[in-house]
C-alpha cells in the first residue's frame, strides 16, 4: 500500500487542495460569525484534525533531533524517543502559534465577490504544504529502510522527475487562478522550504526520515501563509 501511495506522490497537491477546500469552506462560515483570530485558529485546528496530527508529531520529533548534540545517529535516536523535549516543544508551539495567527489574518475580502481571502488562501497553502513533501522526497536521500523509503525511492530517477513535474504543474494550475501572481510566489516558497528542510536534514541526520516529511509539511504551511500575508499587505 505504501508503494502504491509513493508511486502516486505526484497527486499529493490534489490531496492538499481538497483538504484546503474543506477548511476554506469552514473558514467562510467561521470568519462571518466569529472574531478573525478565533476563526483562524479554528480553521487551523480543522486542518490538524483532518491530518490526524501525524505531521505535527513529526514536527515535534524533528525539533528534538535538530536541537540534540552529538552524532547524526544520536540525533535520530532522540527523534525516535517517545518523550518530547524542549526543542520539539518550542518548535511545535511557535509553529502552531504563528500559523494560527497568520490564518487569523486571512479574513480580508478579495475579488469582485468580496470572498474572504481565507477561502482561496487555505486551498493554496495546504496544497503547497503537500507539494513540499514531494520536493523533499525528490531531493532527499534515505537514511535506512523504513516507512519513508518507498516515497524516496519513487521520487528518484526518471520516474521521480516526472512525478515532480506533474506535482508542480498541478500546484501552479491551482494556485495561479486562485491567487494570481501571489500564487506563483507561494508555490516557489513551498519548493524552497522543501529544499531547505532537506539541507537541514542532511546536515543533522545524514538523510531524510518520516519525521522530516511531517515537519516539512507543518513548516511549509507556516511559511506559505506568512508569505501570502506579506504579499497582500504590501
Amino acid at each position: 500500500m505504501l508503494t502504491d501511495c509513493a508511486r502516486n506522490m505526484w497527486a499529493f497537491p490534489f490531496i492538499g487542495a481538497f483538504l484546503g477546500l474543506l477548511a476554506g469552506l469552514f473558514g467562510l462560515v467561521t470568519f462571518r460569525f466569529l472574531p478573525d483570530i478565533v476563526a483562524g485558529a479554528l480553521v487551523f485546528a480543522l486542518l490538524l484534525w483532518m491530518t490526524g496530527l501525524h505531521h505535527t508529531d513529526g514536527l515535534l520529533d524533528f525539533g528534538d533531533g535538530v536541537m540534540a548534540h552529538g552524532t547524526p545517529e544520536h540525533k535520530i535516536d532522540v527523534m525516535h524517543d517517545q518523550l518530547t523535549g524542549a526543542g520539539g516543544l518550542s518548535l511545535g508551539i511557535l509553529t502552531m502559534l504563528i500559523t494560527a495567527l497568520a490564518m487569523g489574518s486571512l479574513g480580508v475580502p478579495v475579488g469582485r465577490w468580496n470572498v474572504p481571502l481565507v477561502f482561496p488562501a487555505i486551498i493554496v497553502v495546504e496544497m503547497c504544504a503537500k507539494l513540499s513533501m514531494v520536493v523533499a522526497a525528490w531531493a532527499g536521500k534515505s537514511i535506512h529502510q523504513g516507512m519513508n523509503s518507498p516515497f524516496l525511492e519513487a521520487m528518484h530517477g526518471r520516474g521521480g522527475n516526472w512525478r515532480l513535474i506533474a506535482a508542480l504543474a498541478i500546484s501552479f494550475a491551482v494556485a495561479v487562478p486562485l491567487l494570481r501572481w501571489a500564487g506563483v510566489f507561494i508555490v516557489v516558497a513551498a519548493v524552497m522550504t522543501g529544499l531547505v528542510m532537506v539541507a537541514v536534514a542532511h546536515k543533522h541526520f545524514n538523510g531524510v526520515t518520516g519525521d522530516v516529511f511531517g515537519a516539512t509539511n507543518e513548516l511549509t504551511r507556516l511559511v506559505c501563509a506568512v508569505v501570502l500575508l506579506a504579499l497582500v499587505t504590501v
